[in-house]
């Protein structure tokens, strides 16, 4: 049985955003996210009360502090999905599945971002005397042989990976950076006029030449921002929903996973497929998705895709069906992904490349004030958003939320 339209995001809520390390030591990665979760209560109206259960990902936070800080009378229903760095979409699918099931009945996901306490990416090499070198904040264990050999390879972050994935589909279908740079301007447009965005300045085609080069052919202005924060969603019965603050905002489809052989933006090759390789890795749970909303990538008004890299937006709209394999960059050349005047318009709210780098998390608030007609960049009359995540590790996924 489809848990199609069977729950509803109800509420959404925020910090501020902070540049790279500002929140601390004013906050906590616990105030943070329970900040955000009684903002998205609020903007529910409902209350602490309410909540008997989290569903989260990539490590978000431990459910039994954040439960006790706030006062959770009892906790039902806990899970997380295995990984993803942006699975924010497919979290708002678990919490959804476990209302179908009946295991919980008000469901929270959120995700708190310090970078004083964690530093996204990385690798760690052995010395000669068998230290630990660590970059970033991902200790792999100095006898792993996927460390062994990517490390040996100058392979020291995701950002290096995708570069290499980068490479690849332009030698194969003749992407430019001219391309990637569509999607750094196009987002940086939709983020000049977002109060809270973090990075508002015009940015030229110029600009995005002058940057300096970090791993070819990935400049600075193709990374994510480094940014401290939190976004929280709530998700109850769609029943429920009815007598809510706002107008329910439905969980139509979703799925996540990914091929058997994934895991490249985190330096294991595992021998892929020449078509998975060359992709974000979404094509299979976004076959998944569209077949349980009963809808296709036509019906979609607007799409929230997980730009941690700019290569991987034009990857994931090829794997989520906006345009044919290889057709990307010719697709964001010709405005298809500009608000207003594009076909699919992408990250109205600027993204994790210009508003703020929350892990996907404000990709679910953006689609949710698209749908209830309040966002700062509106498209008109969105009925359908997509919101996507991954990219990195299982699991990759896809959300369709409705009107």
């Amino acid at each position: 049985m489809s848990m199609k339209d069977q729950a509803a995001v109800v509420g959404v809520g925020a910090t501020e955003y902070y540049r790279r390390g500002q929140s601390y030591p004013t906050e906590s990665e616990l105030s943070l996210v329970c900040k955000a979760i009684l903002a998205a209560l609020d903007d529910a109206g409902l209350k602490v009360q309410d909540i008997d259960g989290f569903a989260l990902y990539a490590s978000s936070f431990e459910p039994a502090e954040v439960a006790a800080a706030l006062g959770v009378p009892e906790v039902r229903y806990t899970a997380t999905t295995t990984g993803g760095g942006g699975a924010s979409g497919a979290s708002i699918g678990l919490a959804a599945s476990a209302i179908h099931a009946g295991m919980a009945t008000c469901v929270v996901t959120a995700y708190p971002v310090q970078q004083a306490k964690r530093r996204y990416g990385g690798s760690a090499v052995a010395t000669d005397n068998g230290a630990q070198l660590t970059y970033g904040n991902a200790a792999l264990g100095i006898s792993s042989p996927y460390t062994g050999f990517s490390s040996n390879s100058g392979l020291l972050g995701p950002g290096h990976a995708a570069a290499l994935i980068a490479q690849r589909h332009m030698y194969k279908y003749g992407t430019t950076r001219e391309h990637f740079a569509e999607i750094a301007i196009s987002t940086r447009d939709n983020a000049s006029r977002r109060p809270k965005a973090l990075k508002k300045s015009p940015l030229t085609l110029d600009d995005y030449f002058n940057a300096r080069m970090i791993a070819e052919p990935l400049c600075l202005l193709d990374f994510t921002l480094e940014t401290d924060g939190c976004v929280a969603a709530i998700t109850v019965s769609a029943e429920r929903a009815k007598d809510l603050r706002h107008p329910p905002v439905y969980v139509m489809g979703s799925a996540h996973g990914g091929p058997g052989r994934t895991g490249p933006l985190n330096w294991k090759w595992l021998q892929m497929a020449e078509d998975d390789l060359v992709s974000s890795g979404s094509r299979y749970p976004a076959k998944r998705m569209y077949e349980m909303a009963g809808v296709g990538p036509e019906d979609v008004d607007v799409a929230l895709i997980y730009d941690n890299f700019a290569p991987m937006v034009l990857m994931q709209l090829e794997d989520f069906g906006f345009c044919p394999k290889g057709e990307g960059g010719p697709f964001v050349a010709d405005g298809n992904i500009r608000w207003k005047t594009g076909s699919i318009p992408v990250n109205t709210h600027g993204g994790n490349l210009s508003e703020a780098y929350l892990l996907g998390m404000s990709h679910i608030m953006e689609a949710v004030e698209q749908l209830r007609g309040t966002a700062v960049n509106q498209v008109d009359g969105a009925e359908i958003a997509l919101v996507t995540g991954g990219t990195s590790l299982l699991p990759m996924g896809g959300t369709l939320l409705r009107k």
